[in-house]
């Protein structure tokens, strides 16, 4: 229904009655925090819907066609303009019972759609706000709808929610380049209130959601603080769900995964790209697009094929993840054919092999050469499920260094389960399987075995850094049953003779430490090797005459890589007290190239990290310690170096190509832990 001229007094009274005080919920027990998870890990694959007013213009925008839901920002289309969109919004082909069903049969558990996304639109019903679905032609709940078709065919529905809001009045910051949105009378606390109250409407009004899926938490006016009350505040309104790491300011960028030492959520929120390894002990889900937009793009027919789409599915479970596989919608409310036909050659996979995905754990092996793995305790024993990408040509299918004893093998796709034959070679064991693949992008080959999974995985051999100024400390350690960890310190092969491995080494001068696994007299794994130099940190540099702060150079110009800004004329030069991409007159294609002294508080090893959209690089003295250049979003990198006690000559350089904007700079060194680069540490010279 449309509201009148009294209701944005009727939206603050109502935050202000509606609040709810926030209670610590994030303290619970292993065995708690597993029954609340639980049915999400068993799921493995979900459904993302990126859906609003984005899908109208479809991606285009006077001759540009590279848009899709984050439109409003890359076209720099005022508010004013971009609400006309709601007029226009009426998918009359949305049928929430259809969109469940393909979801449904495609094998995915759970759906997430956006509820609201960065443009502030709600496809909802909100009291709080006129910019939702019923104020456009449509008039119908959407989520509602979706939310009482899943709970019917009992798929989880959860919501993606926004914390950035593009067309709140009371958000901060606002986008450089609007220059009809005065900041005046604006509250970043009253937005918060703003959102809280949406937020008990979407967890109040549609009954159990299973994840509230954040994003946009990147500004500066976001921090842990706000996203650890946030989180709080969620589970109160529902304590079983399930909150993304996005919830607060501690992920690392598009790798997802949270910064150490930073509340972040229950599970990290990989981006576009699969972890190269499993991730021990940690909850994580990538999220991946069909294509290359995540709202409709009508332009947009770089598809992924079905092939890696299931296979994408087996490697992320086989790393011990989710998939949130991502479809647009049109703007009449359809899935794009092509998505329609990717979701169904992902349920004929999955009605055949979806035992090998549901409810599975991370591989064993480090490595497969022909596939992936998961796996499944049984009776006195592991189920491995092999995912076969590349079928063996003499019929022969290898598994390496695997000492379990084998009990059957058979093939998921017989109904049978017609055992083949399993034989031992040295540590692999060999599985005679048919000649023709059963499925020529995955066929899935069970193998059980006695016992848990005893792979012939060497040691692992970790240290704070390979470098070292101070006596080192390096762990050596096994997860294996029954075995003991043997190392020497010369580079030797280590024997059953060689030292056992108890504790932590201490060393001090280079060592190259060797390790391996025994059982008994018998060496049961390979052997790793690693070495640690003591190193002579770099000598500080005799500076007089500085003061606190860094100069810097700003430049403007539209550059796919790091520019060399010694070749260009700088806009602006001055002193700035940090690394705060300010000041600028563009909001897009500029950089800055910072310059001055870093002064260390004592002799170590140091690891910067510099994270950024787009490109940037940090140098001590000629030294590059991290690059991170290219056009990429928020993505982190980070390098070692040894530092003497004093000052030292630091550049950093950043530059923004379109898109998202940011950069963070931090450090960690002898007794103290990560931290953003304090202004106390960075001066210039007079």
């Amino acid at each position: 229904m449309k509201r009148g001229p009294m209701f944005l007094m009727v939206v603050v009274a109502l935050i202000a009655t509606q609040q709810t005080v926030a209670q610590d919920l994030t303290p619970e027990t292993t065995e708690q925090r597993n029954a609340r998870m639980g049915w999400w890990r068993d799921a493995r694959f979900g459904l993302f819907i990126h859906w609003g007013l984005y899908s109208i213009p479809a991606g285009e925008w006077k001759g540009t066609t590279n848009h899709a839901e984050w439109i409003r920002m890359t076209a720099q289309i005022p508010v004013i303009e971009y609400d006309k969109f709601v007029a226009q919004f009426n998918p009359v082909k949305f049928d929430a019972n259809a969109w469940v069903h393909m979801a449904k049969d495609a094998g995915m558990k759970y759906i997430v759609i956006t509820s609201k996304h960065h443009d502030g639109f709600c496809l909802f019903d909100s009291r709080f706000s006129d910019f939702d679905v019923m104020s456009t032609p449509f008039k119908r709940d959407i989520l509602k709808e979706l939310a009482d078709a899943c709970h019917k065919e009992g798929i989880k529905i959860c919501w993606y929610y926004s914390i950035m809001d593009w067309h709140h009045p009371d958000y901060l910051p606002r986008r450089e380049w609007e220059k009809d949105r005065p900041t005046e009378g604006a509250s970043f606390d009253r937005y918060v209130a703003y959102m809280k109250s949406e937020l008990k409407e979407l967890l109040t009004n549609y009954g159990e959601i299973g994840v509230l899926w954040f994003d946009g938490e990147w500004e500066e006016n976001w921090n842990p603080k706000r996203g650890k009350d946030l989180y709080d505040y969620v589970r109160k309104l529902q304590p079983n769900i399930i909150i993304n790491n996005r919830v607060g300011a501690g992920r690392s960028g598009m790798e997802g995964m949270n910064i150490e030492g930073e509340f972040a959520g229950d599970f990290g929120t990989p981006e576009q790209e699969i972890p190269s390894t499993g991730i021990s002990g940690v909850d994580w889900e990538t999220c991946m697009t069909m294509n290359d937009h995540w709202g409709y793009n009508r332009h947009d027919s770089n598809w992924k094929s079905c092939k890696d789409l299931v296979q994408n599915l087996a490697d992320i479970a086989s790393k011990g993840g989710n998939f949130l596989l991502n479809i647009g919608p049109t703007s009449e409310g359809e899935f794009p054919t092509p998505g329609i036909e990717r979701l169904r050659a992902l349920g004929e996979w999955m009605k055949v092999n979806r035992e090998s995905i549901y409810g599975t754990t991370a591989s064993p092996f480090r490595q497969l050469m022909w596939g992936r793995c998961t796996q499944n305790p049984i009776e006195d024993g592991t189920r491995l499920y092999l995912h076969v990408f590349q079928w063996p040509l003499d019929g022969l299918l290898t598994v390496p260094g695997i000492l379990n004893l084998p009990k059957t093998a058979f093939l998921l796709s017989d109904t049978n389960k017609s055992p083949l034959r399993v034989s031992r070679k040295e540590d692999a064991l060999a599985i005679r399987v048919p000649r023709v693949a059963p499925d020529s992008i995955n066929s899935v080959v069970v193998l059980d075995v006695a016992g848990k999974p005893d792979i012939n995985n060497p040691p692992t051999i970790t240290a704070d850094n390979d470098i070292f100024v101070d006596p080192l400390e390096v762990t050596i350690s096994s997860d294996r049953d029954n075995v003991e960890v043997r190392y020497t310190l010369d580079g030797s092969v280590p024997t059953k003779a060689s030292a056992l491995a108890r504790g932590r080494l201490r060393l001090v001068e280079t060592t190259e430490v060797s390790a391996r696994c025994f059982r008994g007299p018998k060496a049961v794994s390979g052997v790793e090797k690693q070495i640690f130099k003591k190193v002579k940190p770099r000598p500080a540099e005799k500076v007089a005459n500085v003061d606190s702060g860094i100069a810097y150079s700003y430049f403007e110009g539209d550059w796919d890589e790091m520019p060399v800004f010694g070749k260009l004329h700088p806009l602006k030069r001055g002193i700035v007290p940090n690394l705060s991409l300010s000041p600028r007159r563009d909001p897009e294609h500029f950089g800055f190239d910072y310059k001055g002294f870093i002064e260390i508080p004592r002799d170590g090893v140091y690891t910067f990290y510099a994270e950024s959209d787009d490109g940037s690089r940090l140098y001590i003295g000629s030294t590059t310690v991290v690059d991170n250049d290219g056009l990429h979003g928020m993505i982190q990198k980070k390098g070692v170096i040894a530092l003497a006690k004093g000052y030292h000559s630091v550049k950093v350089e950043f530059f923004q190509n379109a898109g998202g904007l940011g950069l963070n700079v931090s450090l960690e060194g002898p007794e103290f832990k990560r931290q953003a680069v304090p202004d106390s540490l960075l001066y210039h010279q007079r």
